[in-house]
């Protein structure tokens, strides 16, 4: 039987491996196996919200052990280190407990077929400091610890007052992107709603002060520029201190130093600037990789040394045509690549030829909290692109969500799940408050 291998539980390896558990593992045409680092997966652009406290990522989390059972397909926890082409098997770090024990020792998973589906991670670009005092917005359990630090300087805020003359607590988050906009509005979102919850002496305009730095010359430099001056206007609503075209170039504890010589006193340093695939895929076993770590890819999405090993998501740089520059890596990227290769796989079982993968950009949505959800619609007219923001924006964001769980969990389940939610709304209070 064909062993299909999946390495990566995010958007589109798990939507893959559902959709081939679905085809060809419930007909036993095929073994898939999915293999993550962690027991559970949480929708990537959720991450600011878990962060910002206004979602409960354990209401959100989906188990795969659970999620295999359904869709047939094996489920294997382990995170992957090495790979060996001439044996076709992929190596799997040992998985420890919290307390540092042993909970699986090291494995080679054998495959015929392997797709990586690793997605990306912060890039911090070697700058000093970085590591050290920045929180990545990588992983839900990265977006939690901000979270716990965020809760604790308010309460501290409560506790010890303020000096006449003091300033602001200030989180300042570093990279203009989509998350980073995402996060800021979140935030004030946020603290706007704890100051109701009897923290008397806390007051989110005279105590948090939030800061978004960015090299680039505007904010969301990858989207069009009608939208990014739209969300700039709202963030400065939202009274959030805007620095663009200033290069980070070292944090410490102290706070953020600019090239230009500002510098920036910071309680809180979120590093959202950049991705990058993880170091170990540099040298994967003689696979062609860029200079941040992605693997070559063809338009088939099989990697340029290898036709065995296919790639999707963050972590594949494949190009969109002769001479264009390559898929950009959002999630309706890896989504409709995972679409493709649920395909792709079985024509290719069937001795049929692969298709090549054409990226269509539906347009982009920013979501500011409660405030605003602001977007630009590509495709919509013949000329270009549609600029559309409120209530319409904020249902199509949403909407979003709900495409990629019906992806995985079907219409039904997703019904169910949605109701649950609208419940938990209404019980619970508006942001987690531990």
């Amino acid at each position: 039987m064909q062993r299909i291998v999946i390495v990566g539980g995010g958007a589109g390896g798990l939507e893959l491996a559902v959709r081939l558990g679905n085809t060809l593992g419930k007909s036993k045409k095929a073994h898939i196996t999915l293999i993550d680092a962690v027991r559970t997966h949480l929708w990537k652009p959720l991450l600011h919200q878990v962060a910002a406290g206004t979602l409960d990522s354990h209401a959100d989390e989906l188990e795969y052990f659970a999620l295999a059972r359904k869709h047939h397909f094996q489920f294997r926890l382990g995170r992957m280190d090495g790979l060996s082409r001439a044996q076709k098997e992929v190596a799997l770090a040992s998985t420890l407990d919290e307390e540092g024990a042993e909970v699986l020792p090291r494995q080679a998973i054998a495959y015929d077929t392997l797709v990586i589906a690793l997605g990306s991670q912060t890039n911090d670009f070697g700058t000093a400091g970085a590591r050290e005092h920045c929180i990545m917005l990588d992983t839900p359990l990265a977006a939690k610890q901000f979270h716990r630090r965020l809760i604790n300087s308010c309460l501290r805020a409560q506790a010890q007052g303020k000096a006449a003359g003091e300033g602001r607590f200030t989180v300042t988050i570093i990279g203009g992107g989509a998350t980073g906009v995402e996060l800021s509005a979140e935030l004030h979102m946020t603290t706007k709603i704890l100051s109701t919850y009897g923290l008397s002496n806390f007051h989110p305009q005279k105590d948090l002060k939030i800061v978004i730095v960015d090299a680039s010359t505007r904010l969301l430099q990858a989207l069009p520029e009608r939208l990014s001056e739209a969300v700039s206007l709202e963030l400065r609503k939202l009274d959030v201190e805007i620095h663009t075209n200033e290069k980070v170039i070292e944090v410490s504890k102290a706070g953020v130093k600019m090239a230009s010589g500002k510098f920036i006193p910071s309680g809180i340093v979120v590093w959202a600037a950049g991705i990058k695939a993880p170091d170990f895929m540099k040298d994967l076993d003689g696979l062609e990789t860029n200079r941040i770590n992605q693997l070559l890819v063809q338009r088939t999405l099989q990697t340029t040394r290898d036709p065995s090993i296919f790639a999707l998501g963050d972590c594949a740089a494949c190009p969109q045509g002769e001479g264009q520059a390559m898929v950009p890596p959002r999630a309706q990227s890896a989504h409709q690549q995972a679409a493709m290769l649920a395909q792709s796989l079985v024509r290719m079982m069937d001795g049929k030829p692969l298709p090549e993968f054409v990226y269509k950009d539906y347009g982009s949505l920013v979501s500011l909290g409660d405030h605003s959800t602001l977007g630009s619609l590509m495709g919509a007219i013949a000329s270009g692109s549609v600029f559309i923001e409120g209530h319409i924006a904020k249902w199509m964001y949403w909407w979003l969500h709900k495409h990629h769980q019906i992806a995985v969990n079907g219409v039904f389940h997703t019904w169910l799940s949605t109701w649950a939610e609208t419940i938990n709304w209404a019980r619970n209070p508006r942001i987690k408050l531990h």
